[in-house]
């Protein structure tokens, strides 16, 4: 590189994660890229977003999203590309040594992550780790269906790498997790077409949903943290929008075996359920920034930087004393789903929570937790457009 690294490139895909990026970076005076397939993404419109780029959609053009991250990994001042999706840190891990020629490389290997995103992976490293994960099996091995049990794919991508159903160049979701009937046999065959491969099916874990986040560098932790799932999506579950930070030695070293094992390289948000008995049970790692990294700023955290710190060569320094253990963090439009969820759905392997108490828990805690994954006095705009957002794609369905 022959000017200086001053850029930092954001994909901006409608998350409090990718907005959390650029708002952190951009308050540093780092210059700030953000990069889309979509129109107007909350970021675009974020008072530190320096600069706007639109990109083929990796879901219509894979290779053409690989290209233009590649373009900008070119430029003299672009020092990091920071993987704010599953498609993100796959391309970045695949394509590690055609970027590694122009900048450092702060995300995991195609080996690493290919271990944290099949799940049978992932559990038998759990296993070398010591770390307890739930009873969890290929689809088609299970002859016993009495049992409270739950469907989710074995991969958390479904690419060329991993299934022959999807082809080279492509990159699909596989649906999401199907709650089974505990004494009705499921259609095996029709559930593995859908899913594109055979999915996994594990014992249904109730309990709250927790999870280790770590910024790591060569196998060793840079800076750790940890959330409580207070409220998601659903009431069921699903994602986080409540979150508490919080800090309990047993999750942390839960955490810190399984990265250790995997000798991660970047960030990781391990994710695990506390059940009746205390244990804390391995769900998954997701390999990119989280949606709520809103939440880890306000504790004190400023994760995006100090990624930032790790692509520029610069010492990240002890920021464990910075930690604010109880701080929480709300995404508003999240909570407004909860509670359509308490009022709308049902889930046959979950009680659904009083509706008056459910109303109660959401106004009570935004007074005593005025934190907001979206919601900012000095950057409102962003807040804004992604209502409008909601609002635009809401219309046409109703």
């Amino acid at each position: 590189m022959d000017g200086p690294v001053e850029s930092a490139v954001v994909p901006a895909v409608g998350t409090a994660g990718s907005l959390s990026v650029v708002r952190s970076l951009g308050r540093r005076g780092v210059h700030t890229i953000a990069v889309s397939e979509l129109e107007s993404p909350p970021s675009f419109s974020s008072r530190y977003c320096d600069e706007t780029k639109a990109v083929p959609s990796p879901a219509d053009d894979l290779p053409g999203y690989r290209d233009a991250l590649l373009a900008l990994a070119t430029r003299d001042d672009v020092g990091l590309i920071v993987p704010v999706r599953e498609v993100d840190v796959y391309l970045l891990a695949k394509h590690r040594s055609a970027f590694a020629a122009h900048m450092r490389t702060p995300w995991p290997t195609f080996e690493q992550l290919g271990t944290v995103h099949d799940r049978i992976r992932l559990f038998d490293a759990a296993e070398r780790a010591d770390v307890t994960v739930p009873e969890t099996a290929l689809l088609d091995e299970i002859d016993d269906w009495d049992r409270e049990r739950i469907v989710k794919g074995r991969y958390a991508i479904l690419t060329a790498d991993n299934t022959h159903t999807v082809p080279e160049g492509q990159i699909h979701s596989p649906p999401k997790t199907i709650f089974l009937e505990p004494g009705v046999e499921p259609d095996v065959d029709t559930i593995v077409e859908e899913m594109g491969h055979v999915p996994i099916t594990q014992e249904y874990v109730a309990g709250e949903e927790y999870c280790f986040r770590g910024l790591y560098a060569d196998g060793e932790p840079v800076v750790t943290s940890q959330k409580r799932l207070v409220r998601g999506y659903k009431y069921s579950r699903g994602p986080s929008v409540f979150h508490e930070a919080v800090d309990i030695p047993q999750l942390e070293a839960a955490g810190r075996a399984l990265l250790a094992e995997l000798d991660w390289d970047g960030l990781a948000s391990v994710g695990f359920i506390r059940d009746d008995t205390g244990a804390f049970k391995l769900l998954e790692i997701n390999p990119r920034t989280p949606s709520s990294m809103p939440m880890d700023i306000h504790a004190g955290l400023d994760y995006p930087y100090y990624w930032w710190q790790l692509a520029a060569g610069e010492d990240v320094g002890d920021h464990r004393a910075d930690y604010r253990s109880g701080t929480a963090s709300h995404l508003i439009r999240g909570e407004v789903a909860h509670l359509y969820s308490v009022l709308a759905e049902d889930y046959s392997l979950t009680e659904s929570p009083s509706v008056p108490g459910t109303v109660w828990a959401i106004a009570s805690s935004m007074v005593t937790h005025p934190n907001f994954d979206y919601f900012s006095l000095d950057d409102p705009a962003p807040f804004v457009r992604d209502w409008l957002n909601v609002g635009r794609e809401f219309i046409p369905r109703a």
